[in-house]
């Protein structure tokens, strides 16, 4: 099982960074040196939405990346917007420039060929079922996990 387990955590990493590689390609090939792949995913999680940063943050996966950094640059280069709240001036809001609406379009177009590739595979969509399933399950194991840790920690310091 243990084997099992770190060949699962190995393969969710190497993923990551494939998937990442791809867009840095898809940017290259389009001639978009003035964002990186990183900051285009985030781009892309983001799509029609008006959202918080933090909703952000939870909805991506941006290893080893400060988020912050991130959506700073992508404003200086116009592909987002970033405004205070009306609500709660501390938080700040983004959503697409046109730019990035345009990006995120064109990055639709590549997962959408991808798509059509999985078809040419044999990769079934309930083979992808099974996999989101078993993901989702990892992740909350992780999740109960780590805030398992975090009441142990809190149970020592009292």
């Amino acid at each position: 099982m243990i084997d099992l387990y770190l060949e699962t955590i190995a393969l969710t990493e190497r993923l990551h960074r494939q998937i990442l590689e791809l867009v840095k390609l898809a940017l290259d090939r389009l001639g978009i040196h003035d964002i990186n792949n990183v900051q285009a995913m985030m781009l892309y999680n983001i799509g029609d939405a008006e959202m918080p940063v933090g909703e952000l943050t939870l909805r991506g996966c941006y290893l080893g990346s400060n988020v912050s950094y991130n959506l700073k640059k992508m404003v200086e280069n116009g592909y987002l917007v970033q405004e205070r709240s009306e609500h709660d001036r501390r938080s700040t809001h983004v959503r697409l420039t046109r730019k990035g609406r345009r990006l995120s379009e064109q990055l639709a177009a590549m997962h959408d060929r991808h798509i059509e590739m999985l078809h040419q595979t044999g990769i079934s969509e309930a083979d992808l079922e099974r996999v989101l399933i078993t993901l989702r399950r990892l992740e909350r194991f992780w999740m109960n996990a780590a805030s398992d840790v975090a009441m142990r920690r809190g149970q020592f310091a009292a």
